[in-house]
């Protein structure tokens, strides 16, 4: 907060009679605002349309008939002769359509002179009319840094011990730093919310408590459907074959967890087969790494008016940041980025943006583009430098499948071991993952129809009635795999 009381402060010197600060934190501004005004012998107000103006630190009292209208309120303001501080929380709905609010917050914010009174608004968002824009500071409170953040989960254990007759808060080291870098992005007051919930319910730290504060932590920086948090992250064990890449994940893990120094990795593209496994391999990413993942959807991302795509997605990439470290899932991101000369520019102008922010972000977050038909993605996005590697997710070799397909069968409790795995790999050559997952389903179906167990015989019979994409599909299958031939790394090794 002392840093927050000596910048604000620096503001005031300038001069400027209009500051803006727009936080969801209001107790810890008007908090700041008092220090500040403590610290430079000031009077503070604040007005709310519930309680009109208050006397809040040192000065005189406001002149009587202050009221709770705005109008009222500004009016006296204005008239105000003496170097106070006037916070207004939430004006800015009070500002549409109605110039007579405009000129007066216009009239106050051209006021020239020490001894003119200083007029904050706080609000969660407050766009300021194009009267007064140019008169007006913004300032924004400090995120509490890790230090600040670990003595807030500190102060929160001590408050549970208390109330639970000393009883000390179970947890270990890593997870306690895991909690602590999962709230960056929050403010004091949120961070205190959320540490307490993971204490509260069983007096412990845990790794089960990490998803449930990472999803409450995402609902509260919420982005109406922009983005989505994907809950359940597969574990890395569940995704069969892949070794190439999970070898290359694992290298850079404990760099990109570290978040230290300037070559921290950026992230991959994917380009394979439908069904071969991409998507999952981008969800386990952030299962093997403990990390929130968020998907982006670009069919929420586009918007029929001019601009308001490209503000969707600086307001997305923004929650990521937020939300690092963080693993971003663009899937199939040719169908958002493929450029068309019918869309008015916007494919364009997306991609500019989207390309400005993979080159200048500076917080951890890991991005994993899956991609289909490679040939729809412009060549500014595939190139060197934009993404770490390139992958090529191809269609699973014999014993990569006979490992798919117990997966498959241990996930719905039916003993891999009483099946021959080798036989149904070899019976289902050029098949997907996807492909190999709704065999065993259809098995399982099958089944229950005939009132019998799931055997070998119900898995052949349904991977017999099965014709998989490579063969639907050859020759869209095989242009992908020679594209991909000497440009990309084979994921599987």
């Amino acid at each position: 907060m002392k840093n927050d009381i000596h910048d604000l402060g620096l503001v005031l010197d300038s001069r400027v009679k209009l500051i803006l600060i727009e936080s969801w934190d209001e107790p810890r501004v008007l908090e700041t605002l008092s220090g500040l005004a403590v610290k430079r012998g000031l009077g503070l107000y604040t007005w709310a349309v519930t309680e009109g103006l208050q006397r809040l630190g040192f000065g005189g009292e406001p002149e009587q008939g202050a009221s709770c209208e705005p109008e009222a309120a500004l009016r006296l303001i204005k008239a105000d002769v003496q170097p106070n501080l006037y916070v207004l929380c939430d004006l800015h709905p009070y500002l549409d359509d109605n110039p007579t609010l405009v000129r007066l917050l216009k009239e106050i914010a051209m006021g020239a002179g020490s001894h003119k009174p200083t007029l904050v608004l706080v609000s969660h968002a407050c766009r300021l009319p194009p009267e007064v824009q140019r008169y007006a500071a913004r300032f924004s409170l400090a995120l509490p840094s890790e230090d600040e953040l670990l003595a807030i989960v500190r102060e929160e254990a001590a408050r549970w011990s208390e109330r639970n007759r000393n009883a000390r808060v179970r947890t270990d080291n890593r997870t306690l730093q895991q909690v602590v870098k999962n709230l960056r992005g929050l403010s004091h007051g949120e961070a205190r919310i959320l540490a307490r919930n993971v204490i509260c319910d069983d007096g412990a730290i845990t790794q089960e408590d990490l998803p449930e504060l990472n999803k409450t932590k995402f609902q509260l920086l919420d982005l109406e459907g922009v983005l989505s948090f994907e809950y359940d992250t597969a574990r890395f064990a569940e995704v069969g074959g892949l070794a190439n890449l999970k070898r290359w994940l694992g290298e850079r893990q404990g760099v990109f967890l570290e978040a230290k120094g300037g070559d921290l990795p950026k992230g991959v593209l994917l380009v394979g087969v439908q069904g071969g496994g991409k998507s999952l391999a981008a969800k386990a990413v952030a299962g093997l790494w403990g990390l929130p993942l968020l998907r982006l959807d670009f069919a929420s991302l586009y918007n029929k008016f001019f601009g308001e795509t490209e503000r969707n997605l600086r307001e997305a990439l923004r929650l990521a940041e937020q939300m690092a470290p963080c693993v971003l899932w663009m899937d199939e991101i040719e169908k958002g980025l493929a450029s068309g000369e019918h869309d008015g520019g916007v494919s364009q102008r997306v991609l500019g943006t989207l390309l400005t922010w993979m080159a200048e972000r500076k917080a951890p977050v890991f991005m994993v583009a899956t991609a289909n038909v490679i040939e729809r993605l412009p060549p500014e996005l595939v190139r060197k430098g934009r993404f770490d590697e390139l992958f090529f997710v191809d269609l699973p070799d014999a014993a990569v499948r006979a490992e798919i397909f117990r997966i498959h069968l241990a996930r719905r409790e039916l003993q891999p071991e009483g099946f021959d795995l080798a036989l149904l790999a070899a019976a289902s050559g050029g098949f997907s993952g996807a492909e190999i997952e709704q065999v065993v389903v259809s098995a399982l179906y099958a089944g229950q129809a005939q009132q019998q167990a799931v055997d070998q015989g119900l898995l052949v019979r349904a991977i017999q009635s099965t014709a998989p994409l490579s063969v639907v599909m050859a020759e869209q299958v095989n242009a992908l795999r020679a594209w991909a031939s000497g440009r990309a790394v084979d994921a599987n090794g």
